[in-house]
């Protein structure tokens, strides 16, 4: 990863109750400046604001240059641009609705939940066009099978059309910082609100959508305790990876990529901290995919911070985890907790 996009990190996300979860894994001490980004505790609301969110989201007329060298407005079109620096975020119709990070990330989550839910993370994203606020318990669970996790909604929403106003519950392993579907047994519940005019948020509908966090703990906790008792054994585990990552037969490229991934699975199986443990269960094989995804895939067009952030927001991580249910409960003969979704 660039020295930028540590730089960026470091600057422009709020990492909180480290006393729980630990450092974040871009925490630079020298990249800190006069006040760190990590807070031993819940993160305050007013950090939030003055620390990521002191600007606003201009609505600005766009313009091109015409034959003769002027400069004509082009109808029906605008851009939404940063306040304070000018950074044109992206360039809409006039229908687009921007929705403000205070108002929609901090106010309405403020409504949504109970006052002794505290803010775990926040964060700016491709220069301040993506941003989300997270909302976690003080403590972490720990299930009897020694998996430790947070359960957190978040919120997140963009000024670059890459996202509606998402709100969304998920789950964070904290072995590996990895996001994971929040019942692994469905799609995370969501509610997306669209960037139009008159867009609203119906407070009673969402809460009863999202059923807040509170639910989350137990709802995953079963998911865990079921998936620890499914056996998987050497031979099923190989049969699971030559459907997960088939070998294909001529060589070239594509070959040596499978291969590196079927390694480098498997030494996540064998050896790694975040998976061993639970090596030779279902849920060992669900957290090598959703490790591997986080932290040891390559990545194309995005950093790896900004990637898999999103998959959280856009379900991608749900789909993950119930795609490796999938193959593997195929692999098993057996319906397993998601597979049979």
């Amino acid at each position: 990863m660039s020295k930028e996009t540590l730089e960026w990190l470091n600057a422009n996300t709020l990492i909180g109750f480290t006393d729980r979860r630990g450092t974040a894994w871009h925490y630079r001490a020298s990249m800190q400046g006069e006040e760190t980004n990590h807070y031993p505790g819940p993160i305050p609301v007013d950090d939030v604001k003055h620390r990521l969110f002191d600007w606003e989201a201009l609505s600005s007329p766009v313009y091109v240059e015409d034959p003769r060298g002027g400069l004509a407005q082009v109808p029906g079109r605008q851009a939404i641009v940063r306040s304070d620096n000018g950074h044109v975020m992206g360039i809409f119709s006039d229908g687009y609705e921007p929705h403000p990070y205070v108002e929609w990330l901090i106010n309405t989550i403020s409504r949504l939940l109970d006052s002794d839910l505290s803010i775990g993370s926040a964060g700016l994203l491709k220069a301040g066009a993506v941003a989300w606020v997270s909302v976690e318990v003080p403590e972490n669970v720990v299930t009897p099978e020694g998996v430790e996790f947070r359960p957190h909604l978040f919120g997140a929403t963009s000024f670059d059309g890459s996202l509606a106003t998402t709100f969304k519950r998920a789950v964070t392993s904290i072995v590996c910082d990895n996001t994971m579907a929040a019942g692994l047994a469905e799609r995370g519940q969501q509610v997306k609100i669209k960037h139009s005019r008159h867009s609203r948020l119906r407070l009673a509908e969402a809460r009863d959508a999202l059923n807040i966090v509170y639910a989350l703990a137990d709802e995953f906790s079963t998911a865990v305790r079921e998936l620890c008792q499914v056996e998987v054994s050497r031979r099923e585990w190989n049969k699971f990876l030559d459907a997960h990552v088939p070998r294909p037969d001529e060589r070239g490229r594509s070959r040596t990529m499978a291969e590196h991934k079927r390694d480098t699975l498997t030494k996540l199986w064998d050896h790694d901290h975040r998976v061993a443990p639970w090596s030779g269960t279902a849920w060992g094989v669900v957290q090598a995919v959703n490790t591997f995804t986080h932290h040891e895939q390559n990545v194309r067009g995005a950093e790896r911070a900004e990637r898999n952030m999103l998959r959280a927001v856009t379900g991608a991580i749900d789909d993950l985890d119930q795609g490796t249910l999938l193959t593997l409960s195929k692999i098993l003969d057996r319906p397993l907790h998601a597979a049979a979704a």
